[in-house]
């Protein structure tokens, strides 16, 4: 039983743990032809990667990428791709004084329940140091979308740390990427640096909302009920680590509208359909409608702090515990690279889904 793949026809499997020699993924069903290189790959992953700033994990890793197989002279094969990111700034001492403790809000006390071993050492496969992984694969989905469908463009930005959001009417797709925070609201990215760095300096956490945008879907990919484009993506970006809500387009708000004010009206255009709005985050009936995608997830606080909280042992006594080693104080922060990869793993996905069930059939709008 296999608990460690997604995908329908461009299927990622990862492995390895946080502290093991390497980990990475094995991608299945990447179309032939398509130009990939590991230097075309290392510019995901160096988003995604610690130590960058002081808002991050200090471990330093490279996390330099390794093609193993399916490439040849610059291009796939159409065979299993295989990726390695090997680790090399493991301090598993950091964790010896946890290995007999749960930390609270942590994966520590399931894996045990349910496996009775876990690898204390950083959490093992519940480590976000899993994602390195899914950023490689992301890389290769995001060059087979190029390949197969110029225009597709996918973007992760942070909309809310804590209790502070970023205020919409300030909104710059310029400035994403000019803070440590992925924040299209530079205001907003100055205030968060000073809020998070009080928390930092305490030894807490907090959590954060990321929002991933794809821009150029053609409308058509997913399929009603059990193929849902959107289940698929909720799905992704909830098997995240530290995420525990995730929404698609106006999300829980819509709960709030009426059905005049949710009904995306819509007109012909030039070029077809033009939607005057967006609520329904370019999703409908599990279909997209060749607007923009938008999905959201929530991301919960670090669960390693350094400040004491109460647990049990593994032979049921109470004690108290401090995390001691290197973590982030907003994970929500490199969670939005991963979300940018799990968004173009699954729109690949259904590309080809579509593809091969459809082809150029479909119904058309307008004179014929």
């Amino acid at each position: 039983m296999s608990m460690n793949t997604f995908g329908h026809l461009f299927r990622v499997t990862t492995w390895g743990e946080s502290h093991g020699p390497a980990l990475g993924a094995t991608v299945d069903g990447c179309p032939p032809g398509v130009e990939i290189t590991e230097e075309m790959l290392q510019v995901w992953l160096d988003q995604r990667k610690p130590g960058q700033n002081k808002f991050t994990t200090q471990r330093r890793e490279p996390d330099a990428v390794k093609i193993l197989s399916g490439v040849f002279e610059g291009k796939t094969t159409g065979t299993s791709v295989q990726l390695m990111i090997e680790n090399t700034d493991q301090r598993s001492k950091d964790y010896s004084e946890i290995s007999q403790k749960f930390r609270p809000g942590h994966a520590d006390i399931t894996y045990w329940q349910k496996y009775g071993i876990r690898d204390y050492r950083g959490g093992g496969r519940s480590s976000a140091r899993e994602t390195a992984a899914r950023v490689a694969a992301g890389g290769l989905a995001r060059a087979a979308l190029d390949h197969l469908a110029p225009g597709i463009q996918i973007k992760g930005y942070m909309v809310q740390m804590g209790p502070r959001r970023m205020d919409r009417t300030r909104f710059d797709w310029d400035v994403i990427d000019t803070n440590p925070f992925w924040c299209p609201d530079a205001v907003t990215a100055e205030d968060w640096a000073e809020y998070l760095d009080g928390l930092r300096k305490s030894g807490d956490s907090v959590g954060a909302v990321i929002e991933v945008t794809a821009r150029g879907v053609p409308a058509g990919l997913g399929a009603p009920v059990y193929g849902k484009l959107d289940t698929d993506l909720a799905a992704a970006m909830m098997s995240i680590n530290a995420v525990k809500a995730v929404e698609i387009g106006d999300g829980m708000a819509a709960a709030e509208l009426t059905g005049t004010d949710n009904a995306d009206e819509i007109r012909m255009g030039p070029d077809g359909p033009v939607y005057g709005s967006n609520h329904a985050g370019g999703i409908l009936g599990g279909i997209s409608t060749g607007q923009e995608i938008v999905t959201r997830f929530a991301v919960k606080p670090t669960s390693s702090i350094l400040n004491t909280r109460k647990t049990i042992t593994i032979d049921g006594q109470d004690t108290e515990i401090v995390t001691k080693g290197r973590h982030d104080p907003c994970v929500g922060i490199r969670a939005v690279p991963v979300g940018e990869a799990m968004m173009a793993c699954v729109i690949l996905d259904h590309l080809l889904l579509h593809r091969g069930q459809i082809g150029d059939a479909g119904g058309k709008i307008g004179p014929v």
